[in-house]
């Protein structure tokens, strides 16, 4: 996974799962706290025109509770699904699969900006009607580019976005069962930095995440991807140690 993150706002309730799995003790959430998405399709780049490789971010519980002595663990549910051999499969096969779209786009976007640059350079020398005609299919094509544009990005965050409600969806147990058996009266998401989420600090020793990956990973059985020309390697020992933040590039104007 080799390139940048996106921000993104999506909806899917996984409160519901998990206080169903963490009875008799009632999860003291305050609603579903939408974190940073990540892997969504990013505009056209000059190295690549295919969605960044951190996996979409559906909507995750901000606190599950566990029965416990009172000990507050923490995890980064981003890195957690996106660490995951499942994930990492998932995603990659995605960013292959939209990467010939991304390719496409990137074409269409040169030959904008190079018509807008002839327009830029050339405008002033050409006549009327040649300038018209240049104008006008320079609007034609920024309009085809932004409709295309727009269905890659909202296709791309679909398909994320089920990617990770599916692992999550099977995730969710597992980290409460690991709650439970260590003592955990509590587990506070830290996707998010303060102030986007209610977390000011936390010290790595309670952090589950590498845990919880582990026995994700043993759990479904799915070996580590194989790196490019390399054969396979055992799972990472740390989620990957990037964190959503850049933007999505805009369509030219």
């Amino acid at each position: 996974m080799t390139s940048e993150f996106v921000r993104s706002l999506l909806a899917i309730a996984v409160v519901s799962l998990i206080v169903g799995l963490t009875m008799p003790v009632p999860a003291q959430s305050a609603g579903a706290n939408p974190p940073a998405a990540g892997n969504l399709p990013a505009a056209p780049s000059a190295s690549a025109a295919n969605p960044s490789d951190a996996p979409a971010k559906a909507s995750t519980p901000p606190v599950i509770a566990a029965t416990g002595t009172g000990k507050i663990g923490t995890i980064n549910m981003e890195y957690a699904v996106g660490g995951t051999n499942e994930g990492r499969r998932d995603f990659e096969a995605l960013d292959k699969k939209l990467e010939p779209k991304g390719n496409e786009l990137k074409a269409q976007k040169d030959e904008l900006d190079n018509l807008q640059k002839q327009l830029q350079t050339q405008g002033d020398k050409l006549n009327d009607d040649a300038r018209a005609t240049l104008v006008k299919q320079i609007e034609t094509k920024k309009k085809s580019f932004e409709r295309s544009y727009q269905d890659f990005q909202e296709d791309g965050q679909n398909q994320q976005k089920e990617i990770f409600q599916r692992i999550l969806s099977k995730m969710a147990p597992v980290i409460v069962k690991y709650a439970q058996d260590n003592g955990f009266a509590m587990i506070v998401d830290t996707s998010n930095p303060w102030p986007q989420s209610p977390i000011l600090w936390y010290g790595e020793a309670g952090d589950i995440t590498k845990a919880v990956v582990d026995l994700y990973n043993e759990k479904s059985g799915v070996p580590a991807p194989a790196a490019p020309g390399a054969a396979a390697k055992p799972a990472a020992q740390k989620p990957p140690a990037t964190k959503p933040a850049t933007p999505p590039a805009q369509p030219p104007k």
